[in-house]
């Protein structure tokens, strides 16, 4: 099916779970997750309309980038975890970092952002699961105080809210308890007065559950499969 009739029936789903929540569809943002597709792909779901992006690996991107530089409306985001040593290339390549989860990562990113004269935004990634193999930083952890502590001197970066991958279930239901979660720690962070963080943006939900986030209070829906397909096995 083309990028654009899937852009269609993943558009309409986001509409009718807004308004089922009571909600705009206007307060939802649709990123296509992009990553392990070619520049190709890309450039037809831009063409479709889409204008933000996600991609998960610096290297991969890195390889796109050149082909894609035209497309001047285009948003990328990293939504992967990102490893020190590339932080000053993510830095180069990205206009926001979704996935930031430790306190010396924000200060690699921030000394790189300042380094190229550019504000950074960024999400702090929770892992609400509380699984091993997942990065991002506990929903109560002494780490995530120190992150939205540092947010005042981290000058090159623009705190804009929190980013969940929650436990898969095979019952988009399943996911729920975790995106509630998520949005009852950003309303708490919220209310408190806390110097350069905005808690405006919540990205949650992905193409198997993204309808259950955005009745959960999602603001930004990270979408590949119901958008590209599924990918080419080689």
């Amino acid at each position: 099916m083309p990028i654009s009739e899937n852009l269609a029936a993943v558009r309409d789903r986001i509409d009718k779970a807004a308004r089922r929540s009571g909600r705009s569809p206007e307060e939802i943002a649709l990123m296509a997750v992009s990553k392990t597709h070619p520049s190709e792909r890309i450039r037809e779901a831009y063409v479709a309309g889409l204008r933000l992006f996600g991609e998960n690996r610096v290297q991969e991107f890195a390889g796109k980038a050149p082909a894609l530089a035209d497309l001047a409306a285009a948003e990328w985001h990293m939504i992967g975890h990102l490893q020190m040593n590339k932080a000053s290339k993510a830095v180069e390549l990205f206009g926001a970092m979704d996935s930031v989860d430790s306190v010396k990562l924000a200060e690699k990113l921030d000394g790189a952002a300042r380094a190229k004269n550019k504000k950074l935004s960024v999400l702090l990634e929770i892992n609400v699961g509380g699984e091993a193999a997942k990065s991002g930083v506990a929903p109560d952890s002494q780490e995530l105080e120190e992150l939205l502590l540092a947010a005042q001197r981290l000058e090159g970066l623009a705190f804009r809210g929190l980013m969940t991958v929650p436990p898969f279930t095979a019952d988009p239901e399943g996911a729920r308890p975790y995106f509630r979660k998520l949005r009852e720690l950003r309303d708490a962070l919220g209310a408190r007065t806390l110097p350069a963080v905005n808690m405006d943006q919540l990205s949650m939900g992905m193409s198997h559950d993204f309808e259950v986030a955005v009745e959960e209070g999602s603001t930004c829906v990270r979408v590949g499969t119901a958008i590209f397909g599924e990918r080419a096995k080689a």
